[in-house]
């Protein structure tokens, strides 16, 4: 199995931009300390990367 990335939404998306929003809906977070697993890949680091203000992260190894 695949390594996995454990994204916590820890601040919330509003009155951010419409493209930080967009990148959290994205990756599934909806409500403040909701919690979403997604695999380790470029793209998924890319969109933390760019919202990594509001969430907190951390590698899960499956």
């Amino acid at each position: 199995m695949a390594n996995q990335i454990k994204i916590t939404l820890k601040k919330s998306g509003i009155g951010r931009s419409k493209k930080h929003k967009a990148v959290l809906k994205g990756l599934g977070l909806t409500k403040l300390n909701k919690t979403v697993y997604r695999p380790d890949h470029p793209a998924t680091m890319g969109m933390i990367k760019k919202v990594e203000y509001l969430v907190e992260f951390q590698l899960e190894k499956g």
